[in-house]
């Protein structure tokens, strides 16, 4: 049970928590009806993610057994089958569609993007099925995969409440997730003996590479939601330009996230990051604290 536990990768579950973006920027967070709905888009996509997570560490298996840390992982380790793993994987995928597609029964299309919720799910799916196996042997394409990921996140967030939120916060969310993609690359690059031999996609990058887009994004992360902040839209949604007060939390957790990966050769692993840095976690905690007070 525990090796079942650890192959759904519940930690990583906090990626699907881009969802709640439509939910909270359009303050909406204390509307019963559209909070339940979020909830249930959150548990479609972290039960989807954890079938994609099974079946990625199914055809992982022989390198990861390769990786110092990977070689735990249940299905590498032997601790969990690759039959009953994949037995697993297949139920909690149809459970997700299953979910997927009730939800998309009668939504409206009125406010957010003209897409049903079955079909970015299926889509979500799709992407990850390709990334394991191929996009993440092909650089730069890599990371854009792992973005679409979580613009795919927001975007059923949108739909499943009917709510569109502001093109600023989705520039964000694919600045930031390419961001913290590359700065995995790097970390991996540096941990690793023979980074190649693990995944064949780093033989292909550089330490100067990557530190030159992982650059870039620093300033066009800050910039994009320097600009959301001082969007007509948000100005106008919130009557003030208070929402410039969050820009040192993000700023500060940039900077703090980039002293860990360069100084801390951590960043391999970003959700453990973000749990186990204390000054990371209260920064991000204080962010949305904030955000929460200017909202409502």
């Amino acid at each position: 049970m525990i090796a079942l536990i650890e192959s759904l990768r519940p930690k990583q579950w906090t990626k699907n928590l881009f969802v709640f973006a439509a939910l909270a920027f359009s303050r909406n967070l204390t509307n019963t009806t559209l909070l339940t709905k979020t909830l249930e888009t959150f548990v479609v996509f972290c039960l989807l993610s954890s079938a994609c997570y099974i079946i990625n560490d199914i055809l992982d298996a022989k390198a990861d057994r390769l990786h110092p840390v990977k070689s735990k992982r249940p299905i590498a380790s032997g601790r969990l089958s690759v039959p009953v793993a994949l037995i697993i994987a297949v139920i909690l995928l149809v459970i997700s569609v299953f979910w997927a597609a009730r939800l998309s029964i009668g939504a409206k299309l009125s406010a957010g993007p003209a897409i049903p919720f079955f079909h970015i799910t299926l889509s979500y799916f799709v992407l990850q099925i390709l990334y394991s196996l191929a996009l993440k042997k092909a650089i730069i394409l890599d990371a854009l995969a792992i973005a679409t990921g979580f613009v795919l996140r927001m975007v059923a967030g949108a739909v499943a409440i009917d709510i569109a939120i502001s093109s600023w916060l989705y520039i964000c969310t694919i600045s930031l997730s390419l961001f913290i993609a590359f700065c995995k690359r790097r970390a991996e690059m540096t941990v690793l003996e023979t980074p190649e031999n693990h995944r064949p996609v780093l033989g292909q990058y550089s330490p100067y590479l990557l530190d030159q887009m992982i650059s870039a994004l620093t300033a066009s992360t800050i910039i994009a939601y320097a600009l959301y902040t001082l969007s007509e839209e948000t100005v106008a949604k919130l009557g003030s330009q208070n929402m410039l007060l969050t820009i040192p939390f993000v700023v500060y957790g940039i900077f703090r996230y980039l002293y860990l990966v360069h100084q801390k050769q951590q960043g391999g692993e970003p959700e453990n990051i973000i749990l186990a840095d204390k000054p990371l976690l209260v920064s991000i905690l204080l962010w949305g604290a904030v955000v929460v007070l200017i909202l409502y």
